[in-house]
């Protein structure tokens, strides 16, 4: 791990040398901001450098399985507002507890913006989640092939810094980091699920670690370190959090800023304690203490026993559609205040994939569950450097 520190990822910090260098790193955003398809031709007028990293990555892992990847796309079809609750509430928290990463979103200016982060974490997750997310149809993989580069570029600014001490904290987004935060989005993700109470079978819990392990390595993670199972997904993170939890001045602001965007979404003052409570449900403890975020006791309780009722919730929805009507219309609700505002407020579109807002519709047609939220242009946006 300690080696791990000193690596970040040579392909595409190259890339991002040569772009610096040439003076290109504007045009090239330009162009890439219309690179959003799988099926696209990679834009012909894009300096050498930039179309061979594009060919060189457009591969899955040899290994990877097509049966594995469509079961953890039925499980979000199932559950995918449960999934971004957790990843609203959670994971977004967890990556806090981490101080290097969060001194890097100080450097970069991006403390006070939860916001954004939160649309770009969503729009991810639901590009990866559509049907087929690396073949024909899809728009995953110029969505990780560009936020490869981004986290290349961010690389070479924060190493520029006077702020970052590479000898104390290392190469910044290493591949440690890299790894910590796949095991964030994957395994917190379902452990968090189950502390609220939703039902995640063990076979829907590998499919979903399974996709996030192959878009892992497809973001450059070296194959070699990143865990084959869930079960060994569970011991590396249990590692990283020994390693590396601990509270910093940027980990607590970040997460104060999270709860205030949170509570502004909700009207007035009677239910901030919520929000709170939330995330002390779905986090570890020791990572809400290390964050210091708030424990109003009577929304904390409140919330485990809502969570008491999920479960029996869960056990009624096979077989009573009022039920998953009531328990879907919830996610779905939080789930679209969470994703509203962007700035000022601006409303965020979440762009859906076609096939996933499909599968969403269909499901609620013959089950009672909601359509997914604030729909966009089929097809889904990306991030551009």
């Amino acid at each position: 791990m300690d080696a791990l520190r000193r690596e970040g990822d040579p392909a595409a910090d190259a890339v991002i040398t040569d772009l610096v260098s040439s003076g290109k790193v504007g045009e090239v955003n330009r162009i890439l901001r219309e690179f959003n398809e799988n099926d696209q031709p990679i834009p012909s007028d894009l300096p050498p450098a930039v179309r061979a990293f594009l060919q060189a990555t457009d591969v899955l892992p040899d290994w990877a399985d097509a049966s594995r990847i469509a079961g953890a796309h039925d499980f979000f079809v199932d559950d995918g507002m449960h999934v971004a609750i957790v990843l609203a509430y959670g994971a977004m928290v967890s990556c806090y507890a981490a101080p290097a990463p969060s001194r890097v979103l100080s450097i970069t200016h991006r403390l006070n913006q939860p916001h954004r982060r939160l649309a770009e974490t969503c729009q991810f997750v639901v590009n990866m989640m559509a049907p087929d997310p690396f073949g024909s149809g899809g728009s995953f993989v110029p969505t990780i092939q560009k936020t490869r580069m981004i986290h290349a570029a961010v690389r070479h600014l924060v190493r520029a810094s006077p702020q970052w001490d590479e000898a104390r904290d290392g190469v910044p987004i290493c591949q440690e980091d890299l790894l910590g935060a796949m095991l964030i989005f994957s395994v917190h993700v379902i452990d968090g699920m189950r502390r609220l109470g939703i039902a995640v079978t063990d076979q829907e819990a590998e499919d979903y670690y399974y996709i996030w392990r192959v878009a892992g390595i497809m973001l450059g993670i070296r194959p070699e370190i990143a865990p084959e199972s869930l079960a060994e997904a569970r011991e590396t993170n249990a590692l990283l959090l020994e390693r590396h939890l601990g509270a910093s001045p940027e980990g607590i602001e970040l997460t104060r800023n999270l709860v205030f965007f949170y509570e502004e979404m909700i009207p007035g003052k009677a239910f901030d304690g919520i929000v709170p409570a939330m995330i002390r449900q779905v986090v570890d403890p020791s990572v809400a203490d290390a964050l210091q975020v708030p424990n109003p006791r009577v929304w904390t309780s409140l919330t485990a026993v809502g969570s008491r009722l999920m479960r029996q919730m869960e056990r009624m929805e096979d077989d009573n559609r009022a039920a998953r009507a009531v328990l879907d219309k919830a996610a779905q609700l939080l789930l679209t205040g969470s994703v509203r505002t962007l700035a000022d407020g601006q409303r965020a579109v979440l762009n859906i994939p076609e096939g996933l807002q499909h599968g969403w519709n269909t499901a609620g047609a013959s089950t009672g569950r909601p359509g997914c939220p604030e729909a966009g242009t089929p097809g889904g946006a990306s991030a551009s450097p």
